[in-house]
C-alpha cells in the first residue's frame, strides 16, 4: 500500500492509537491516585480479558477460545510477564513517577529487544544497534537522580525493571507456541496477567485498609477508559491496522506515543518537563526512531535475515513494538507496558 492510497479509515485508526495508548499512562496515574496499583491492574485485565474473549465467542463461536494446552501455558507466561512484570511494575511506578516520565523511560523497550536478539544470534543491522545506543543513552540521562526533577529514583528503576520484564516477554512470545489468533492469545494474556497482578496485591497486602467507597469518581473513571478504549478500542484498531496499513506506518506509534503521554501529563496534571526530561526524551524517542526505520528496511537477498522481532505479528499481543503503559498488544509486539497492548 502506498502513502497515496492510504484511507481516511487508515488515518483514523492510526490517531486512535497514537491518542488512547498515549493517553493510557495519564489514566494509569488517576487510577493510582485512589486505588492500590496491583489490585486495579489486576481488575482492569480481568475485566478486558473476560470482554474480549466473550467479544470473540459472539463474533467467531466459542471455537475460536479453543487452544491446546502449550498454547495456553505459553500465553499465560508471556501474559505474566508482560502484564504483571511489565504493566504491574509500570502501575506500581506511577504512584511516584509522573506519567510523561514513564512513558520516555518505557519507550525504550525496542532498544532491548534489539540487545536479547543479538544476544541469540540475530544482527539486526548498525542502524539498530545506533538506535540501541541513543535508546539506552537517553535512558541513562532520564535516569540519573536530581535530573528528573523530585523524583524517586526507586521509582525510576522500578520503570527500567518493566521494561526490561516487557521486552523478554515481546521477543518470548514470539519463540514459543503461541495460540494462532492474536485476539485468543492477547484474551488468555490478559487473564493470566490480570489474575497474577491480583496476586501480588494481595501479597503486598493491598486490601488492606481498602475502601471502595474512598475511591474517588476520578479513579474509577480512569479504570473504566483503561478496560475500554485502552484494551478493546485501542487494540482492535491496532489489530486492524496490521492487515490493512504499511506496518511502517503502524509503527510510528513507537515513538508518537511517548510524544502525546508527556503533552497530557503537563497539560492535565501539570507535570513538570524539565530540559533533561525535554533532552532524554528526545534521545530515546530518536533511538526508537532509528530501530522502527532499520526493522522496515528489506533483509538482503544474501545470506536470509531472521524474521524481525520487532515486526508486528499479532495484535494487543505481538506485532510492532509494544508498550507496558498500553494493553497488552499483540502477543509478537515490542511496544511497552504503558500501552495498552491488549
Amino acid at each position: 500500500m502506498t502513502t497515496a492510497r492510504i484511507s481516511g479509515t487508515v488515518w483514523a485508526a492510526l490517531g486512535i492509537v497514537y491518542l488512547v495508548w498515549g493517553s493510557t499512562y495519564l489514566g494509569i496515574r488517576i487510577a493510582v491516585e485512589t486505588m492500590p496499583p496491583f489490585l486495579s491492574a489486576g481488575a482492569r485485565f480481568v475485566v478486558a480479558g473476560l470482554l474480549l474473549a466473550a467479544l470473540l465467542a459472539w463474533r467467531h463461536g466459542p471455537g475460536v477460545l479453543r487452544v491446546t494446552r502449550p498454547q495456553l501455558a505459553s500465553a499465560a507466561v508471556v501474559g505474566v510477564l508482560l502484564l504483571v512484570g511489565g504493566n504491574g511494575l509500570v502501575v506500581l511506578a506511577e504512584t511516584t513517577v509522573p506519567s510523561g516520565l514513564a512513558a520516555l523511560l518505557i519507550a525504550v523497550v525496542p532498544a532491548w529487544v534489539v540487545v536479547l536478539r543479538t544476544a541469540f544470534g540475530e544482527r539486526p543491522g548498525p542502524a539498530a544497534y545506533a538506535g540501541v545506543v541513543f535508546g539506552l543513552a537517553g535512558l541513562a540521562l532520564l535516569s540519573l537522580p536530581g535530573l528528573s526533577g523530585d523524583v524517586r529514583i526507586g521509582g525510576v528503576l522500578t520503570v527500567v525493571a518493566a521494561t526490561l520484564m516487557w521486552s523478554v516477554g515481546s521477543f518470548s512470545s514470539s519463540r514459543i507456541p503461541m495460540p494462532r489468533n492474536p485476539f485468543t492469545a492477547s484474551a488468555y494474556e490478559m487473564l493470566a496477567g490480570g489474575v497474577g497482578c491480583a496476586l501480588v496485591g494481595l501479597g503486598r497486602g493491598e486490601q488492606r485498609g481498602l475502601d471502595l467507597a474512598e475511591v474517588s469518581a476520578r479513579s474509577w473513571t480512569a479504570l473504566a477508559y483503561l478496560v475500554v478504549f485502552g484494551s478493546l478500542v485501542a487494540f482492535t484498531a491496532y489489530a486492524w491496522l496490521l492487515q490493512t496499513a504499511p506496518i511502517s506506518l503502524v509503527a510510528t506509534y513507537a515513538y508518537v506515543n511517548p510524544v502525546v503521554a508527556v503533552l497530557l501529563g503537563w497539560l492535565v496534571l501539570d507535570e513538570r518537563l524539565t530540559w533533561p526530561i525535554a533532552v532524554g526524551g528526545a534521545v530515546v524517542v530518536a533511538g526508537v526512531w532509528l530501530i522502527v526505520r532499520a526493522e522496515r528496511r528489506p533483509a538482503p537477498p544474501e545470506p536470509p535475515a531472521p524474521a524481525a522481532a520487532l515486526a508486528p505479528a499479532a495484535a494487543d499481543g505481538g506485532a510492532a513494538p509494544r508498550d507496558p503503559g498500553a494493553e497488552a498488544p499483540p502477543a509478537t509486539a515490542v511496544g511497552g507496558p504503558g500501552t495498552d497492548r491488549r
